[in-house]
């Protein structure tokens, strides 16, 4: 691993820094935008059906990285992904998790969400997800910008415009390393009541991807699957790959009976899935991920150990531990282990005696607090500080897509003036 110069990244640190607090050009070319978005789907009212309705969807303006704190997230996912392999990991991770997420079926996660805060020591990692929501819009809104600052170099991720052709492979290899060879010729793109999902505008932009490439994709209510003569079953079409954006990681509900049964099976190819999230994305592996000393037992290299030192102190809430963390609230950040999209999630310093009685009971973990950077926005004309969080979309450990979100309030959200997702430019 190359040693980074200090000085070089010092000074593109703060060249980042600045143009992230001065740069308050318009960079979206929504016209440009919104013509893609329109051609992509083959639907000249799909800006006017899906996007008017999502004004906070897109922010107007980008955000600035230094190459060294990208290069230090992509190490860390790296290191992670790595880690996550070793036999004492997964015995840990394993004990933990529900009993369908304990066999492997081969498929490693397609679309990995990686989340980082920036704070003053550099990248911290927040929160792994499996579903992670946004890269289809985000790859269509890097190819919509324009260039306003000198310092902006060339273009927001390099991998941006050959993402749809990536992501189409992620999802066939995902499908040989379950079947060993072939390809998936349907793919089924399943949630819960998907037409009423905020990012719905991204499942028929996978679709119509994944049908340009040659492969029938539908978008299937999870709901009004059927598990039927050993194969899944959609409206009459049986199903090769689930593409699961559904956020109930153990597949228990009653209405995902029909997938959790045909994956658990075997007799559909499920990505990501219920391993991949016990692997990766239960907010419990992070109190081993930030423990470097039992890192070091398990006789992890130091390098690897280096690339896990972004990631905050994380410990499990349990009533043995819950009077220390209390007094030491102000500086924690507490979340539930199988949350997901920033629910039920509490920041120390705001919590109330009520609250804690029920986190203190158990199933949540407790974060150091890394508070957000910050990126300032014109909204009315006026210049308005917005907090950031970067996402590294991700496969097998290998970064497809950089993006970040803007936001207002404790997470992130999608009702914030001058917010929403926002193209990365590297520094």
């Amino acid at each position: 691993m190359n040693t980074p110069d200090p000085i070089a990244s010092v000074r593109r640190q703060s060249a980042s820094d600045r143009l992230n607090q001065t740069c308050l050009c318009v960079t979206l070319d929504r016209v440009a935008l919104g013509e893609a978005l329109e051609r992509e789907a083959s639907d000249p009212a799909f800006v006017e059906t899906f996007i008017r309705s999502r004004p906070h969807l897109f922010s107007n303006v980008p955000v600035f990285l230094s190459a060294d704190a990208v290069t230090e997230m992509q190490e860390c996912v790296a290191a992670i992904e790595a880690i996550s392999q070793l036999p004492p990991y997964q015995a840990a991770v394993l004990s933990w998790a529900p009993e369908i997420a304990r066999e492997d079926h081969g498929p490693v996660g397609a679309l990995m969400g990686y989340d980082f805060h920036l704070g003053e020591n550099g990248p911290r990692l927040i929160e792994i997800n499996t579903n992670a929501g946004g890269a289809f819009l985000n790859a269509f809104l890097a190819r919509a910008q324009r260039e306003c600052c000198a310092e902006m170099g060339s273009i927001p991720t390099p991998t941006a415009h050959r993402f749809e052709d990536a992501v189409f492979q992620v999802f066939q290899d995902e499908w040989k390393r379950q079947r060993g060879s072939g390809m998936a010729h349907r793919i089924a793109i399943v949630d819960d009541c998907p037409t009423d999902q905020y990012l719905y505008p991204e499942f028929l932009l996978a679709r119509k991807i994944l049908i340009e490439r040659g492969v029938e994709a539908i978008i299937a209510d999870a709901s009004r699957l059927r598990y039927d003569e050993g194969r899944l079953w959609f409206d009459g079409l049986n199903i090769d790959l689930v593409y699961n954006r559904i956020t109930d990681f153990a597949l228990d509900q009653p209405e995902h009976k029909a997938l959790r049964d045909a994956y658990r099976d075997g007799a559909v190819v499920v990505t990501p899935n219920s391993h991949n999230h016990a692997l990766l994305a239960d907010k419990r592996n992070l109190s081993l991920l930030s423990d470097q000393a039992l890192l070091e037992s398990w006789g992890l290299e130091p390098r690897l150990r280096a690339q896990l030192s972004v990631v905050p102190r994380t410990v499990l809430v349990t009533p043995g531990s819950a009077e220390a963390l209390w007094q030491s609230r102000k500086t924690l950040f507490f979340k539930p282990s199988g949350g997901h999209g920033g629910k039920a999630v509490y920041r120390g310093d705001k919590l109330t005696r009520g609250v804690w009685a029920k986190i203190s009971q158990g199933g949540y973990v407790a974060q150091t607090l890394v508070w957000p950077s910050q990126r300032m926005v014109r909204v009315d004309d006026a210049p308005q500080a917005r907090k950031m969080d970067v996402r590294l979309y991700t496969y097998d450990g290998r970064v497809l897509l950089v993006a970040a979100r803007l936001y207002q309030g404790q997470t992130t959200n999608f009702q914030t003036p001058g917010g929403g997702f926002a193209p990365v430019f590297v520094i």
